[in-house]
């Protein structure tokens, strides 16, 4: 059974109140469709800090890092699930937004 959920692609929260958070997308979601973003999520931050270690070898450039690459793929499924998910407005401003 589908739920509304609210969205903060910046900090990773999936809330279920409203006003409980700041948020960017409005998606209607079941448990699975929560679970696998909650999941991707949790990818995007290991890929982050992955990068932040990186970030202390100046040898190594950016566009040759791998966690950088996993992270730009990660957050592009996040955007794909809340865009198949979304409410029409989700959809409209993550289609604006040119990253699928």
């Amino acid at each position: 059974m589908k739920k509304r959920y609210y969205v903060a692609v910046s900090s990773g929260e999936i809330l279920e109140d409203q006003g409980a958070s700041s948020y960017n997308f409005e998606i209607n979601a079941d448990e699975e469709d929560i679970f696998k973003l909650s999941e991707l999520f949790d990818l995007t931050d290991k890929d982050s800090r992955l990068s932040l270690y990186r970030s202390h070898v100046p040898a190594m450039s950016y566009h040759e890092d791998k966690n950088n690459d996993d992270y730009d793929n990660h957050m592009k499924e996040i955007y794909g699930l809340l865009h198949k998910l979304g409410n029409k407005k989700t959809r409209e401003h993550i289609e604006t937004m040119g990253i699928l």
